[in-house]
């Protein structure tokens, strides 16, 4: 299986999960912004991806190879496990919050949160058109060469940063205050990984030593 082939197997498989964890948990088909979520997920990603399909396979074979078992280091495969399950929780919650009414969420709120998320999504895909060794798993490849400017330049971790807005806007979108609390335990699993990750990066990536203390702040710029 080519990696493009393999690329329309995974959206429509996130297509599949987006529809069990919404629509079941939310006990109906009628729920708008769970539609729109899923559009602009969708949208936002699709255009990228046939990109990097036809121009840089590369690219694109990188960012498939993801989930617990693409981790090497054992911290990173229960790292990846919890973001996995923290980003389901999330959708679930929210979807419950919708069905039960347990929040008051205006369509322009609804609309802002889907806006976080387009911004979040396109900023890990900017970060990824800047640095083609940006894989889904971590590692460190024989000929990869560090890159520090860009978004590198602003944060370390620039695509955990577009994760991090999309995570805020997803509870949002979907109609939920409440999913807003998931983002505690995702702040903290982002920062393990974080914290693991450039355990390796010191040891394995030429100048990031040097790197680290010319950008200082690894996910938020001016906080952390």
């Amino acid at each position: 299986m080519n990696n493009g082939t393999k690329a329309i197997a995974s959206s429509l498989f996130g297509f599949a999960l987006f529809g069990v964890c919404l629509f079941l948990p939310a006990g109906t088909f009628n729920y708008w912004q769970a539609w729109l979520f899923i559009a602009v997920f969708l949208v936002t990603t699709a255009g990228p991806s046939i990109y990097w399909a036809v121009k840089r396979p590369d690219v694109l074979r990188r960012r498939m190879n993801a989930g617990p078992a693409a981790e090497t280091r054992p911290a990173q495969k229960i790292i990846v496990a919890g973001i996995y399950l923290w980003f389901t929780a999330l959708l679930v919650v929210s979807a419950f919050d919708h069905r039960f009414g347990w929040s008051n969420v205006p369509t322009a709120v609804v609309l802002a949160g889907n806006v976080l998320v387009a911004l979040g999504l396109g900023v890990t895909l900017l970060v990824v058109q800047q640095n083609s060794y940006a894989a889904a798993n971590i590692t460190v490849e024989a000929d990869q060469e560090l890159v520090s400017t860009g978004l590198y330049g602003l944060v370390r971790h620039p695509m955990y940063l577009g994760a991090l807005v999309m995570g805020v806007g997803v509870p949002l979108a979907l109609d939920s205050y409440w999913g807003l609390v998931l983002m505690i335990p995702g702040v903290f699993v982002l920062a393990y990984r974080i914290l693991d990750e450039e355990k390796m990066l010191n040891q394995e990536l030429r100048g990031y030593g040097e790197y680290t203390h010319k950008v200082h702040h690894r996910l938020v710029p001016g906080v952390w």
